[in-house]
């Protein structure tokens, strides 16, 4: 080793420094920090995720069904399971349909390890919602935020019980907003989040928070030979859903009788008629002897607005056609060409649901 003949005045530094003699108070202090708080070494991600899911958790709850099947070899008894998460303080639990639909018994597991059992409030099968009910003292619940104000990219938690793992955490981005999925009843279903949080069996009906801890879906489903590509029902929907479930244990919905699709106005129109939105519903068909038949609209008309509120989009007028319009006669206002008419219709309620 090649060592070095320095005096004192050119001593090499690295010796300087760890002759402790020539120290100062510097070497009294330890070598190794204390350790810190795990909290404070959290970064800043980490903590709205944790803290998020400190909102949430309390209110996700796991619920097992079991259901009677007859099958050719005699009636037999089948189970399932999903999650769901609580949204009163005195026990209504919103969930999936396809969870808790044709269930004979329905049981709630809570995060503290309490189990009840549960009677089913409403269920709408062409929403995949439902609505469930328990008997249980102190349920801590969450808030649903407004949907119509997302974004894409924004941070997303997940929470549910996949393939009976209870109270699984996981986080992602929004990746897109306004997807539409069929129900399982074949309705369409629009303004669907999609998301790369992680979802598996056993999630459907959970909750998907945002940052505040506030949830904005809830967990429906996923592709299976895909990865990160999962998909919740917006929150607006299931606000107005549970309601209607609560009041009446269904959806009432309307029928006028129009195929359309969301369609553009012509901005000289627009600005013409001082019309709200840029876009409507273009008229494609409509049914013999239905209501929209009997008010004489016709193809190619574009609805604009239904009792003065402004109709942007099919979503917007399915919104429109529940419960309290039925039967009573309300006021569409349509552009034929580029003239503006009023023309008033009577909603019926749809066959599909009268029969079910």
């Amino acid at each position: 080793m090649k060592s070095f003949a320095f005096t004192r005045d050119g001593e090499h530094p690295a010796v300087l420094l760890l002759d402790e003699s020539l120290s100062g108070p510097e070497f009294d202090r330890p070598s190794i920090a204390p350790p810190r708080d795990d909290g404070v070494l959290l970064d800043e991600y980490s903590r709205t995720i944790v803290s998020a899911a400190d909102r949430v958790g309390p209110a996700v709850v796991n619920i097992d069904i079991k259901q009677r099947l007859d099958s050719r070899r005699g009636p037999r008894e089948v189970g399932g399971s999903g999650s769901g998460f609580v949204i009163a303080p005195d026990g209504f639990i919103l969930t999936n349909s396809h969870v808790v639909h044709d269930a004979n018994q329905i049981a709630v597991s809570l995060p503290d390890g309490g189990e009840y059992p549960a009677q089913l409030v409403g269920d709408d099968p062409d929403t995949d919602l439902a609505v469930i009910r328990i008997d249980a003292p102190h349920l801590a619940h969450v808030r649903l935020a407004d949907s119509e104000s997302l974004r894409v990219g924004q941070v997303v938690i997940a929470i549910g019980n996949p393939l009976g793992f209870q109270a699984s955490v996981t986080a992602g981005v929004i990746s897109a907003l306004g997807r539409s999925m069929h129900a399982q009843s074949g309705r369409l279903i629009d303004n669907i989040i999609q998301t790369d949080a992680a979802l598996n069996p056993g999630n459907s009906g959970g909750p998907l928070a945002n940052s505040a801890g506030e949830v904005i879906g809830v967990n429906t489903a996923m592709i299976r030979p895909a990865q990160g590509i999962c998909f919740a029902i917006a929150s607006s929907t299931a606000k107005f859903v549970a309601a209607w479930l609560i009041k009446e244990g269904r959806i009432r919905r309307g029928y006028i009788g129009v195929a359309g699709q969301t369609a553009p106005l012509h901005r000289r129109v627009a600005r013409f008629y001082h019309l709200a939105s840029d876009t409507g519903v273009l008229v494609v068909s409509i049914d013999k002897g239905s209501p929209a038949d009997h008010a004489r609209i016709r193809p190619n008309d574009v609805i604009v607005a239904f009792n003065d509120e402004a109709i942007a989009s099919v979503h917007d007028l399915h919104k429109k056609l529940v419960g309290d319009q039925i039967g009573k006669p309300c006021k569409l206002t349509l552009l034929r060409h580029t003239e503006q008419l009023t023309i008033y219709v009577t909603p019926a309620e749809m066959p599909a649901l009268v029969s079910r």
